[in-house]
């Protein structure tokens, strides 16, 4: 069964112009075309860009998706290739995750810095502005 990328779109969420660009990076099969120019696509097509979706959504960057389906088309590669590229990943996200976490600590201190010291201020006396201004280092705040 063959199909047009609006079809492509609608059935994977994926917009026309990411399908395209994934087609220009070559990671999607560049589909045939109608007498008229149109693009039409199978399923093979349809699973590739599934595929695609989830690497990226998983936060896997567009080299790291390449290889990905690199090792799912060759016979010869090791599962412990897959592995490595995930437990790569994992550590990134990791990272990534210690890093929202300072910010939302930091965030939970101005925000209960500025309830119990200045909840009736004036915006260029509160708390939250004047822990912008100040160096993290040097941060100040109200014991409370």
């Amino acid at each position: 069964m063959m199909f047009g990328i609006g079809e492509l779109s609608r059935a994977t969420g994926c917009p026309i112009e990411t399908i395209r660009y994934y087609e220009k990076l070559s990671l999607l099969n560049t589909p045939p075309r109608t007498g008229g120019g149109h693009r039409l696509y199978n399923e093979s097509h349809q699973k590739r860009l599934g595929f695609i979706l989830k690497a990226r959504g998983l936060g896997f960057n567009l080299d790291k998706t390449r290889k990905l389906l690199s090792l799912a088309e060759n016979n010869e590669k090791s599962c412990s290739e897959a592995l490595q590229l995930v437990e790569n990943n994992l550590a990134t996200v990791n990272e990534k995750l210690a890093e929202l976490q300072a910010i939302k600590d930091s965030l939970l201190v101005m925000a209960k810095s500025c309830q119990c010291c200045c909840p009736s201020a004036k915006a260029p006396d509160c708390t939250i502005v004047d822990a912008l201004f100040t160096p993290a280092t040097n941060s100040k705040g109200c014991s409370c």
